[in-house]
């Protein structure tokens, strides 16, 4: 699994299997870790979020979802991901209400997302210290931060 990706490693392919099994295994201990439960839907909803490295809508999400359970109810859905990004397995892209899983669920990180504007690849990067420096300007403003989504959109080395 990818830790921290560099323009090198963006170019190099890979098997994007290998990261939804490690997602699912992460999520696995994570759950079992903060004794929550790992339904049988949060796990599709998780498989399904992290095919690919675009980032997916929640009706798309449905629309998937309902060629197993023709049944499925947006809620279902929306259950399923808040769950997910309660205990940090899905990121939101706010820019594009949309989501991406997330690549060291199973690491204490601070994340950017890089979003390609063009082919909607999403990928994480560790912003450690992005947030530091940012977390210590709010200080000094005495605004007291809560939340903090850094994305930055451009075009990936595949779309350049």
């Amino acid at each position: 699994m990818q830790e921290n990706l560099d323009n090198k490693e963006l170019q190099k392919p890979h098997n994007h299997n290998e990261c939804r099994l490690h997602a699912l295994k992460a999520a696995e201990k994570i759950c079992l870790n903060k004794g929550v439960r790992l339904t049988d839907i949060r796990k599709r909803v998780l498989e399904l979020v992290c095919t690919s490295h675009k980032a997916i809508g929640a009706y798309e999400l449905l629309d998937l979802f309902k060629e197993e359970d023709p049944k499925a109810k947006p809620v279902t859905i929306y259950r399923a991901l808040d769950f997910l990004m309660e205990v940090g397995l899905v990121h939101k892209i706010e820019s594009l209400n949309a989501f991406i899983g997330c690549l060291q669920a199973d690491k204490q990180h601070k994340t950017a997302i890089l979003v390609c504007d063009n082919c909607k690849n999403a990928y994480e990067l560790e912003a450690g210290a992005v947030y530091d420096a940012l977390f210590i300007l709010s200080q000094q403003a005495q605004f007291t931060p809560k939340n903090l989504t850094l994305e930055l959109h451009g075009l990936c080395s595949e779309c350049r």
